[in-house]
């Protein structure tokens, strides 16, 4: 029998090799962009979720639409639409300028019209032109203009814009609370339920997005 003396060790295990320091960097920096990704997903549903207590308060009193509304399906009775940017371009770009958006925008269509346009709730979040966090809470109509083009649509919204700070409170006008109005305009064409939009978002410049339609 083998005996082990008094004093004596096993052999010392190797210990593992360290991780690369640029491994750890790219780790956290995909972990803060899913955790970044996680909540504002969140958030945009929440903003959009409050809205819909007082639309349906006031749904008894806003008819439907009329029988001549003849916007052909999906579009007619889809009510729910998820979009994100794809690109941005400026039209005075600078330095500090950010043109990854990370946009992610929940939209409700209604089945209620006003001024002949489709009513719809909607909440953003997305990083602003200077990679700031940013939302944007808003209401809107969506008007199809040509008969013979029903995938064409016009779209504007008005709400309220939250997150230029800092340096960059004054980049937009009206923001000395932080909280600022916002009027958004966009053009957008649809093949079956997937969609793409052309925004533009003020004199600052327009933003392309992607989205799809949902029942």
């Amino acid at each position: 029998m083998t005996s082990i003396h008094r004093g004596s060790c096993p052999a010392a295990i190797s210990p593992l090799p360290p991780v690369p320091a640029r491994n750890l960097e790219r780790a956290g920096h995909w972990r803060r962009l899913a955790t970044a990704f996680v909540g504002r997903a969140f958030t945009a549903l929440a903003l959009a979720t409050l809205a819909v207590p007082a639309v349906m308060a006031q749904g008894a009193a806003t008819p439907p639409f009329p029988p001549g509304w003849d916007a052909p399906e999906p579009w007619r009775s889809d009510r729910f639409y998820l979009q994100t940017s794809v690109a941005t371009v400026h039209f005075h770009p600078d330095d500090d300028h950010d043109n990854s958006q990370a946009l992610i925008n929940p939209e409700w269509r209604l089945d209620k019209q006003w001024l002949k346009g489709q009513v719809l709730l909607g909440a953003a979040s997305f990083d602003n032109s200077f990679g700031q966090s940013t939302w944007y809470a808003y209401s809107g109509l969506l008007w199809r203009p040509v008969e013979t083009v029903q995938p064409f649509y016009l779209k504007l919204t008005a709400g309220v814009i939250h997150g230029y700070r800092g340096e960059y409170q004054d980049k937009i006008p009206m923001n000395g609370s932080g909280y600022a109005p916002a009027i958004i305009p966009a053009v957008g064409y649809c093949y079956s339920r997937v969609c793409s939009e052309v925004v533009l978002f003020g004199a600052a410049g327009l933003m392309w997005t992607v989205g799809l339609t949902l029942p």
